[in-house]
């Protein structure tokens, strides 16, 4: 019952029912703040839980690319949406081999899986053209700019999939 009575007075404060009733006005403004915050903390919550599922589809995706581990061409979606967590995990461990996760070609992997999949929707010529791009920038940039890229990548990656 307060459920549907908060979202009763949170519709009508957007409509500028209440104006003449400060007090109700008030207490929808209340409720409306309260429901603000939960939404950003359940969003947070999820956000952080999906980013390191994404980064681990990214480093498998871009690893499994060039060595080749497993027949499967996965798309990144596929990796993180249906993909049992500890499958992931153990399939990026047994690509990366002798590299650690936390190795510059486990970085270098999670970019290239991370921008492939920003490029998804491009012509196929095109987005060989921006991995090109990716390739060279990687060679060029830190070790501290490309894991500052790949955190950024992967942020704007989750956010997506939690739309």
């Amino acid at each position: 019952m307060k459920v549907i009575k908060n979202a009763v007075l949170i519709a009508l404060t957007s409509f500028n029912f209440l104006a003449a009733d400060p007090v109700l006005a008030d207490e929808a403004a209340k409720q409306q703040e309260a429901h603000n915050l939960w939404l950003k903390k359940q969003f947070s919550q999820q956000h952080q839980q999906l980013i390191p599922v994404v980064t681990v589809a990214d480093m498998f995706y871009g690893c499994n690319k060039e060595r080749k581990i497993d027949p499967i061409n996965y798309h990144i979606s596929e990796l993180v949406l249906k993909m049992d967590r500890d499958q992931l995990a153990d399939k990026l461990t047994t690509c990366l081999a002798d590299d650690s996760l936390k190795s510059d070609v486990a970085l270098n992997f999670g970019l290239i899986g991370c921008f492939n999949e920003q490029f998804s929707e491009m012509s196929q010529l095109e987005k060989q053209q921006k991995m090109k791009l990716v390739r060279q920038a990687i060679a060029s940039l830190s070790r501290e700019e490309r894991q500052k890229s790949l955190t950024k990548c992967v942020t704007e990656q989750a956010i997506r999939y939690l739309k």
